[in-house]
């Protein structure tokens, strides 16, 4: 392992911790919150001349605050610090300005009683605005100066030599549903904004290098358009119309403006893959050959740009992957994975950098995200900061991606943590993302490292209805939840069995969300596979999903509901028999195995009765269940406190039901 990976030097950014020696014992335990605290360093982005870096840096038991490095004298400047809130996203406006908005990391989802404002510094901390209230505030005079609670900045990268910005204002009919999404250029010096002309039911934007609004993604019914227009005085013209969630051979997602004005757009053309494609605005025709395309993985790429022209392409194969057309860049990237050879590494430019300095992102399986300066005229390399400064990734297991069959042939991916030292037949935990359209990557993650510290292994599925792998095998998930999605996890928890990898006898399955439910189905389905299982805000009954009764609010919008649960889970009336017979809640009478389950109070996304009900059910007829309920915690645990009791929860409880024969 590189000496930088394990050992940084003394960074500018005092603020932020060392990494923890070694402790003397080998066989003690790394602390639970050396993996579930706050990250301690965070974001950080170059300005666009180059000379800045900024970033969020928190003291531990502090507030997050926003600070400035100087590159040229590495010296740094705290420019926003606040004493009852949290530095949350932030960008660079300009050259010499930032904008930012807030966040409570102290308040659970439940207890948040503040919008999160929007706020304007310079890069030396002058010429400070609040533009955006925090509350619905109307009897407040200096309120009525700025715009309302519901103003939320909108991430479009222009030429970034203006003070302005875009920003949304959705009108709520109930979380998330929007009646109305406004546009508006916001001005950061002077608070004022306009409105900006779009066509009706607009849900998305695209701008141009120029900061000009190009795109409009406007959702009507169940179909989504695609409006383009040449310019802010000139007409939208429809360039596409198809189904947002069904099947479409001329589907495609406008991705980028190159700094030519080029459109770039992600699409399969009748390929399985999603790839990278140049569209023809005049023809309304996308190019017959990709810029960039994976045999394996889809490929959804962002823009590397730099001096008015496109640089290279970062995209996401089995790790990031960053594809560089300009030589230099190309030379640059050699050199620093030559300092770092351990982990990916990303680069960035300042978008008109005339400086040597880089920012190098970091990130590995065994390393939490690290920043590092590459000067590339002295080609020296020097750490920023850690997103967790005391993980040692000596200490941590490997991932790897491996595949396996199942039952009916579908190659099924599966990300393999094996502990260190691990001797064969482990025991293992089945830890089942959720979404379920989504997929994960080869990254450091502190679930699955925190459990290969206690010496079990970890499966994690990529079950068909995965994205990143294709339209088949996308495809292949839709009206499967609890049958076929379910059977590809259990022929992953078999393929390791029969590898020697895992103890048949000491599995268990566990995941929060979508991979809650497929944990409470795998006890259902699976009995003699799963010795126990841990459902964290797992959905438990896809009726209530879909019509979100019970006394339950959900944020679930009611588009997806009519448009896209039919399509990719079920429908309500036609499938009423398949939803009876794959709801873990009608079927909880069956689960006799040890569980563990835990809820917030405050989810909006699987409502509190989810749990309530399952719990109430299934204890009629298991003594081994365990419950509990976070206060104020809504979909997943916001509070550090939070992390660390429920994680200390799954330790004493696989400790207990699979550590030992």
């Amino acid at each position: 392992m590189n000496a930088l990976l394990t050992a940084p030097s003394a960074s500018a950014f005092d603020a932020v911790p060392a990494p923890a020696a070694m402790g003397t014992a080998a066989s003690a335990l790394i602390p639970i919150e050396n993996f579930f605290e706050s990250s301690a360093f965070s974001g950080a982005i170059i300005s666009p001349d180059g000379r800045r870096l900024a970033v969020r840096v928190a003291l531990p038991g502090q507030r997050v605050r926003l600070a400035v490095l100087e590159l040229a004298s590495m010296q740094v400047k705290v420019v926003a610090f606040f004493s009852d809130a949290d530095v949350n996203a932030f960008r660079w406006v300009n050259d010499q300005r930032l904008v930012f908005d807030l966040a409570d990391r102290q308040l659970a989802q439940g207890a948040l009683r503040y919008g999160p404002g929007l706020y304007a510094v310079n890069a030396d901390g002058s010429n400070y605005r609040q533009l955006v209230t925090r509350t619905d505030s109307r009897q407040n005079k200096r309120a009525i100066l700025m715009l309302p609670w519901n103003t939320f900045l909108v991430e479009s990268i222009g030429d970034q030599q203006s003070d302005d910005v875009f920003v949304s204002q959705p009108e709520f009919t109930r979380p998330g549903d929007i009646n109305d999404l406004a546009l508006l250029r916001l001005n950061t010096r002077t608070g004022i904004a306009t409105t900006i002309a779009q066509p009706p039911g607009t849900r998305n934007w695209l701008f141009d290098k120029q900061g000009q609004l190009r795109i409009a993604q406007v959702r009507n019914g169940a179909q989504e358009e695609i409006h383009y227009r040449d310019g802010n005085d000139a007409p939208w013209r429809t360039l596409a119309r198809f189904d947002a969630y069904g099947e479409s051979r001329d589907a495609f997602i406008p991705a980028f403006f190159a700094p030519d004005g080029t459109l770039y757009v992600h699409a399969r053309q009748g390929r399985d893959k999603l790839a990278l494609y140049r569209y023809d605005l005049d023809k309304k025709r996308i190019d017959d050959a990709p810029l960039a395309a994976s045999p394996d993985f889809d490929v959804q790429a962002e823009m590397l740009g730099g001096t008015g022209r496109l640089l290279g392409l970062r995209y996401e194969t089995d790790a990031q992957t960053t594809l560089w057309f300009d030589e230099k860049m190309q030379a640059m990237q050699k050199q620093v994975n030559a300092l770092l050879p351990m982990s990916i590494n990303s680069l960035s430019t300042g978008w008109r950098s005339a400086t040597p300095y880089i920012l190098v992102r970091s990130v590995s399986d065994t390393l939490p995200i690290q920043y590092h300066l590459f000067n590339s005229e002295t080609g020296s390399l020097s750490v920023l900061g850690s997103a967790r400064p005391a993980i040692v990734p000596s200490q941590m297991a490997n991932k790897e991606l491996r595949h396996y069959k199942a039952r009916d042939g579908l190659d099924i991916p599966a990300w393999l943590t094996l502990p260190r030292g691990a001797a064969k037949m482990r025991p293992m935990v089945v830890l089942v993302h959720g979404g379920p359209w989504v997929r994960g990557s080869w990254n450091w993650t502190a679930e699955s490292q925190f459990l290969a510290s206690r010496g079990y292994v970890v499966l994690e599925p990529e079950y068909r209805g995965s994205t990143g792998y294709g339209q088949h095998h996308f495809k292949a998930g839709w009206k499967q939840w609890g049958l076929k999605m379910q059977d590809d996890i259990a022929d992953g928890a078999r393929w390791a069995i029969a590898e020697g990898i895992a103890d048949p006898r000491r599995i268990c399955i566990a995941g929060a969300s979508y991979g809650g439910y497929a944990t409470l189905m795998g006890l259902v389905n699976d009995p003699e596979l799963y010795r126990c299982g841990i459902d964290w805000v797992g959905v438990t009954d896809i009726e209530l999903l879909q019509n979100g009764s019970w006394g339950g609010y959900s944020d679930v919008s009611e588009h997806y509901r009519q448009y896209g649960m039919p399509v990719l889970i079920g429908d309500a009336v036609k499938d009423a028999a398949q939803f009876k017979a794959t709801s873990p809640l009608q079927q909880a009478a069956r689960i006799t195995q040890p569980l563990l389950l835990a809820y917030g109070s405050a989810d909006q996304r699987v409502p509190l009765p989810h749990g309530r009900k399952f719990y109430d059910a299934v204890r009629k007829s298991n003594a081994q269940v365990e419950w509990v309920e976070y206060a104020t915690e809504g979909h997943g645990w916001a509070l550090p406190a939070t992390r660390y009791d429920f994680w200390s929860r799954v330790e004493k409880f696989l400790l207990k039901h699979i550590a030992t024969p």
